[in-house]
């Protein structure tokens, strides 16, 4: 139902019932140097027509790019019915289901995004309630911790791993005296070196791909962490779910230790749009013996007494609902909305959908790392990568990604502040929204600034 507000004699009942002079008076207490006063900075109202040229001029002054910039965030093809029916008003306006006798639409999406999850990571339990894949990672690290039985505060990370992810881990871990194991990766391919010891530690960060794009051997990885009694954490892209091994099949063990034992990743690649960094959702799953440890809330189906399906919120280890010292996490949110957008997405796209978004987006990039190389690129590593790869030229990064936004497109991912032993690096993407004819202004581009802007060799410049 539309919002009405009080009317004045509802206020003035109100005031009179509380024993208030006027409305001010319930503010009393802020001090007076505190206060805004009038806003008049503010412009006066105007009309629709006039609003509509105002904000479609500044939508204009923002300009239209070609995007090759990933790095946590991907551009893909979002059915226009997504975003149709997600922000109906029994979506868009719904509160967390605390109530399943009037929640059974929300908490049946819920349900629904829970079991897609599962099946898309192979894995036993899904979530719904993490607020990014950075921050889902280090929830991610805290189960880990609580779970290992050998009580370690150790977990490692490696270097492949988004910085940015990296970062946000360790902010919130740091205080709970939990340490991050700095693992290295290997020039050539650019996959992840496995340490030689991994005594005193929880568990190992598997990026899959990393966070160059490469596709780590992930099978030697879980098999190295099991052996040495570690959880596997795998950190992983949902599209690329639809054509990899999901993670509960990692490893060659023919036993329950087979697989990985937490799943976590960025949601955004299934129907969120890259709206200025968000909103996003982190997801997440798990063995059933870990579930216990799952932070956030987890949505179950029933019966009633009459035999009917419904659905309901079950595990909810949250400090909103027990002691806080007994909580997982002191999540607030379920990001429901997201969770909805990428229901509706993966349902609409179905296992051949995500399967064709996924094959075309590994295909544009191989083509555009192609035509990149032929035109002066290096390609840095030898690894087999997936919808990302990092290519590097004589051109400083600063000035090439500077020219090429001169020309309407978005080069790509510095990598000069986080990797500074890669040079001139630079991380490229082309999911499958870019044509052939993008793939090929870039690279003209591209070529065109790097023999402008090239530094000669030193005996020429003499």
């Amino acid at each position: 139902m539309p919002f009405i507000p009080h009317s004045d004699e509802n206020i003035a009942d109100m005031l009179a019932a509380i024993g208030a002079k006027d409305i001010d008076a319930l503010f009393d207490e802020i001090p007076a140097a505190l206060k805004a006063g009038k806003l008049t900075k503010v412009p006066a109202g105007i009309s629709e027509m006039e609003i509509t040229r105002l904000m479609t001029e500044r939508a204009e002054a923002d300009g239209r790019y070609l995007n090759f910039l990933g790095a946590g965030a991907y551009e893909h093809h979002i059915p226009s019915a997504v975003w149709q029916i997600t922000t109906r008003g029994e979506f868009y306006s719904a509160y967390t289901p605390y109530q399943a006798e009037a929640s059974q639409g929300t908490l049946q999406v819920i349900y629904e995004y829970q079991t897609m999850m599962t099946r898309l990571t192979g894995l036993d339990v899904s979530n719904a309630s993490l607020y990014d894949g950075g921050s889902g990672l280090a929830e991610a690290v805290l189960m880990a911790v609580r779970a290992n039985k050998g009580g370690s505060r150790r977990v490692l990370m490696p270097k492949t791993v988004h910085p940015l992810y990296r970062a946000a881990c360790h902010d919130i871990v740091k205080n709970q005296e939990i340490e991050l194991v700095e693992v290295d990766y290997d020039p050539a391919s650019g996959k992840t070196l496995l340490p030689k010891d991994a005594e005193g530690c929880a568990a190992l960060v598997i990026p899959q791909p990393n966070f160059f794009g490469v596709l780590e051997d992930v099978d030697a990885m879980t098999d190295w962490a099991h052996a040495n009694k570690l959880l596997a954490i795998a950190l992983v892209n949902p599209t690329t779910l639809a054509v990899l091994k999901a993670p509960g099949k990692w490893g060659t063990a023919p036993n329950q230790s087979a697989g990985a034992d937490i799943a976590v990743g960025e949601g955004q690649p299934l129907g969120a749009p890259l709206a200025n960094g968000g909103p996003y959702f982190g997801f997440m799953c798990c063995k059933q013996e870990f579930v216990r440890q799952m932070p956030g809330r987890v949505v179950g189906r029933t019966v009633d007494l009459d035999g009917k399906p419904g659905f309901s919120l079950t595990l909810q280890a949250r400090e909103q609902h027990i002691r806080r010292a007994k909580a997982t996490s002191n999540i607030c949110s379920n990001q429901g909305l997201v969770v909805t957008a990428s229901t509706i997405y993966m349902s609409l796209l179905g296992p051949e959908g995500l399967s064709r978004v996924a094959r075309a987006s590994h295909a544009n990039t191989q083509s555009l790392v192609g035509k990149l190389v032929a035109v002066g690129a290096e390609q840095v590593f030898n690894g087999a990568y997936f919808h990302e790869a990092v290519i590097r030229t004589n051109v400083e990064n600063a000035k090439l990604l500077r020219s090429l936004t001169g020309q309407g497109i978005v080069g790509g991912f510095d990598l000069s502040m986080d990797y500074p032993e890669l040079g001139n690096a630079i991380l490229v993407c082309a999911t499958e929204t870019r044509t052939e004819a993008d793939l090929d202004r870039y690279a003209q581009q591209l070529g065109r600034i790097v023999s402008r802007l090239s530094e000669p060799p030193p005996c020429a410049r003499k």
